[in-house]
Formats: C-alpha cells, structure tokens, sequence
C-alpha cells in the first residue's frame, strides 16, 4: 500500500486506524473491555456482546476479562509450565531444558551443544531452530530475542495470563522426528474435555505449512482457518492419539478452556505448551458456522 493510501485510510478507517495505532503502544492505558471491543470489531467486522457471548470467539474475549486464575500466569511460562506438568503427568513427557537466561546478551553459545532451539518464555516470536552452531549468526539471533523480550501479548492481545510473566530465554534439547520437525497435535479441551484436535506440519518448511482439523475418533473434520491450507491428504491416526487426550484432560482439570499442545517424536509424546486463547480469538474459522458450534461447547464460569 503506498503512502498516500496509507495516509487517507489511516483518516478514514476507524478500525485500520486502532490496529496501526496499536503497533505504535498507544492504548496500553486504554480499559481491557475497551480495547477488546475494539480490537475485536477490526479483526470481526462486528461489535460483540459481552453480557451475552456465544460463538467461541467472543467466549475467549470474556474468558480474558473474567477468568483471571494466578496459575494461568505460570502456565504460559514455557520454563515455570514444565515443572507442574512433569508433576501432573510425569518428566518423561518434557524436553530437557538446557539453560535459562533473563537477557539475550547472557546466552552462553560457547555452552550450547552443537544443536538446539531458543524461546522466549512469554511469547512465540523469539524462535530459533539452531541444527548447526557453526552456521549460526549469533549476531542476529541475540538481535531477534532482544526484540521478542520487549513483546508482551497482554497489551497486544490482553491475554492476561501473560501480562506479568518475566521474559527470559529458554534453550531446550534439539528434538527431530526422523530428521524432520515433529508435527503438532493442538488438542482443545473444553470445561475439561478434548473435543478437537488441530494437527500442525510442516511448520517450519517455506510454503508446506498446513493445519487439519480432527474429531477426538480421528474424523477430519471440514473446518480450517484462513490462509491455511489443509494437507494434500487425510493424516493417519495416530497411535498415541488416546494417550495425548488423556494426558490433555489431565492437565486441562477444571480450566474452562485450553489447548494442550504435544509433539510425537520417535513413537514418545512430549508436551509443547498451553494456550488459553488460540489465535487470541481474533482469527475467523472456515465455514464461520464453526464458531458457533465451538462456543456451544464452551461453558463460562459463574461471575
């Protein structure tokens, strides 16, 4: 878009105008109902109600202003989560951590194995897959996870589970399915029940990435998310399908909804992370009737 266009939608497209503006740090102060009404009638084309939410999406919006549980906060920490779920469902389920840093500039290469993946604790942006550290320009991966350190989805998303989550970096064991990155099997438990399983591949492959959504009995279902294509074909169902459900319930208890991630490497589940608002509840499902449909599944606590 050219700079003249740019210029005269930013003064007459109220909903571009808040999106630009919220690149710019301009509403941290603003109100969180506020806000998500906002930000959701630019990502939705509508207002929601937030006395009376049904589809999925406005279910998430209320979930984020009224289920402000503590543990949630250490649930998204991709460092803290992994010591409660290797209580809950055992440390043979986790990938070895490596090291812990609270800045970018304190990453240890020179400790580092010949292979290995960086995150940020708080967010998903700060990735790096390393297969080789000496290929590695170290230069621009501190220069990345600087950058991610500054992000934080509460007053991007008002995702507030992260809001007071200390950034750091996490470096955790390389793991490979056979050479490849492991796919990634999101299961979606609701008032503490899987009931769809979204399955990631080739996430990592320029122009491969595609996203499929299953029934719990391994159904694919006719459900997708813009700008992801589903697989060229119908995944076999996975041996490990009952153990991941079983262990998302598991870890889900009593939380109203979230998503419970795992990869199959080599035959063995692992746990990934936790997600309480998939896509923030911004992005629209394919038929829109999906909508609906999930947020008929989702039960919101008393207030």
């Amino acid at each position: 878009m050219g700079i003249q266009k740019s210029i005269f939608r930013y003064c007459t497209d109220s909903d571009y105008r808040f999106l630009f503006n919220i690149k710019r740090g301009l509403y941290h102060d603003m109100p969180d109902e506020e806000y998500l009404r906002k930000r959701f009638h630019a990502a939705r084309g509508y207002y929601m109600d937030f006395d009376n939410p049904k589809t999925f999406s406005e279910k998430l919006q209320w979930l984020k202003l009224h289920d402000h549980n503590p543990l949630y906060t250490k649930l998204v920490d991709k460092a803290e989560v992994k010591g409660i779920v290797a209580d809950a469902i055992g440390r043979n389920y986790i990938i070895p951590t490596l090291d812990v840093w609270d800045s970018a500039a304190e990453v240890d290469f020179d400790r580092l194995p010949a292979q290995f993946v960086l995150k940020c604790t708080h967010d998903s942006h700060g990735l790096v897959i390393c297969k080789d550290k000496s290929r590695l320009n170290i230069k621009e991966t501190r220069k990345k996870l600087e950058s991610a350190l500054k992000s934080n989805y509460y007053y991007t998303f008002r995702e507030w589970p992260y809001k007071d989550v200390k950034p750091r970096v996490l470096a955790e064991q390389y793991m490979s399915d056979d050479g490849k990155a492991p796919a990634d099997y999101k299961i979606h438990c609701f008032n503490g029940k899987a009931k769809l399983v979204l399955l990631c591949a080739d996430r990592f492959t320029a122009g491969s990435f595609t996203e499929d959504f299953y029934d719990c009995a391994w159904n694919h279902l006719d459900l997708k998310r813009p700008k992801v294509p589903n697989s060229a074909k119908v995944q076999e169902k996975p041996e490990q399908l009952a153990e991941m459900m079983h262990l998302a319930e598991k870890l889900a208890g009593d939380i109203p909804f979230v998503r419970v991630d795992f990869y199959i490497i080599e035959g063995k589940v692992f746990f990934g992370e936790m997600t309480f608002f998939p896509a923030s509840g911004f992005t629209p499902f394919v038929p829109e009737e999906w909508d609906m449909t999930l947020g008929n599944w989702l039960a919101l606590p008393a207030t």
